[in-house]
């Protein structure tokens, strides 16, 4: 790993705060996926499943601007500090309440609600602990454990479930949550944070929130990352969501090797994307790398409809292989496209976020993450909605080839609009 990189850890408070994130993270994306299996095997049903993510998604909708406010007004450590406990504390109840679908919802509901309180506060505080000139290395790491962290949930959790049951899962994931609470006590703020906090207190919450939405709107560099922010998002929510029908009806292969030959790849890149953009790109345009990562995000999406099984006998892949000294086949080119996209986020990611963070106040950073969270949850609705019936009724790859040419238009476009200035 890059020197600039290690810098960063060398500072305790971040490293103490990158910690916290680490288990939090884990905890969090092994959370979602666990009561997803358990809300299943309660119910038996898909409906009931579709009931746990919107579980997790109304809240955002709902709470998520403004649980920013509050938590600006609030100080954040304190605030890391006590979602983690709290969060830790729902999950214990469920050893003592008789599982049912209805008890799981709320259970569900309150963790997801709990966490529009510490999405706020988490980011925000990268640039409170770090300088300037290290926020784009901060923000590769913090992705790194993001994307670390989902694929170490996801291959996790089945395992555990399966040898160790939901109620040895449930205090597993407690614990994780105390360790995050843990590493946050640890972490040393700076005075002149307390001094922001008590006079933001001065301001009433609706001015509060008009002005933050006012900021978000008129300045380019925050609207336009939010809007990167929630498109990769949103990317990520409808491979899940399509991922199941891509696998079978595509790539004609069973659920079960879809997560070796796709979502591993996938956060494979995610990581190596967070680290050669930490490494590499400190004195590139984070405006390019952004775009660069659309184009290759799109591109992707209108080829992963031709990496079905039936690319193996393509005449230029055959062709292709008589001048490899090795074979390609389908599987090959799943993987290669499954690590591009995932590379394709952090290049997203992590230029987006460190302009967020430099072209916004300590008073102000906690509403700009608040809303991008409500944002990715009112738009996350769509796929979760719509991209499964439209897989149904056009085809699986026709909705890729569509996905495809939007995100590379968007991309063209601010091409486009780059070359103008």
């Amino acid at each position: 790993m890059n020197n600039r990189i290690l810098s960063v850890l060398s500072n305790k408070p971040f490293l103490y705060l990158w910690l916290a994130e680490v288990f939090s993270q884990v905890a969090m994306n092994m959370v979602n996926f666990v009561l997803i299996i358990v809300a299943y095997k309660v119910s038996n049903s898909n409906t009931a499943v579709s009931g746990i993510v919107l579980s997790f998604t109304i809240p955002a909708i709902l709470f998520g601007l403004l649980a920013g406010v509050y938590v600006d007004r609030w100080h954040k450590k304190k605030v890391l500090l006590w979602t983690n406990i709290l969060r830790a504390v729902f999950l214990l109840a469920l050893l003592f309440i008789p599982s049912n679908l209805f008890v799981i919802y709320v259970v569900t509901f309150v963790i997801a609600f709990i966490t529009q309180f510490f999405i706020p506060a988490e980011s925000p505080m990268i640039p409170v602990l770090v300088k300037k000139d290290q926020l784009l290395s901060a923000n590769a790491l913090f992705g790194l454990g993001i994307y670390g962290s989902i694929f170490f949930a996801y291959a996790l959790s089945g395992p555990l479930l399966l040898f160790f049951g939901d109620m040895v899962v449930f205090t597993l994931l407690s614990i994780l949550f105390l360790i995050a609470a843990g590493f946050v006590l640890l972490i040393r703020v700076p005075a002149k944070v307390d001094r922001v906090v008590e006079k933001r207190k001065e301001v009433s919450v609706m001015k509060d929130l008009w002005s933050a939405l006012a900021v978000m709107a008129k300045t380019k560099e925050i609207s336009q990352s939010l809007l990167l922010l929630t498109i990769a998002q949103l990317l990520v929510l409808i491979v899940g969501v399509i991922g199941p029908g891509y696998a079978t009806q595509i790539l004609k292969i069973k659920l079960d090797a879809f997560a070796l030959l796709f979502i591993t790849p996938a956060s494979l890149g995610m990581v190596v994307g967070a680290v050669v953009v930490g490494t590499y790109f400190q004195n590139f345009s984070k405006s390019m790398s952004a775009t660069l990562g659309v184009l290759l995000a799109g591109v992707v999406m209108l080829l992963l409809p031709y990496g079905g099984a039936e690319i193996s006998s393509n005449g230029f892949i055959l062709f292709l292989n008589g001048l490899l000294p090795f074979s390609v086949g389908m599987i090959h080119i799943v993987v290669i496209l499954a690590f591009f996209l995932g590379f394709s986020n952090s290049l997203v990611f992590v230029p987006s976020n460190t302009v967020l963070q430099e072209h916004t106040t300590d008073s102000l950073r906690g509403k700009v993450y608040g809303g991008l969270n409500a944002l990715i949850g009112i738009f996350s609705l769509v796929p979760i909605i719509m991209v499964g019936g439209l897989s149904d009724i056009f085809g699986v790859g026709r909705v890729l080839t569509g996905i495809g040419i939007v995100i590379v238009a968007l991309g063209v476009f601010r091409v486009v609009m780059t070359w103008r200035k």
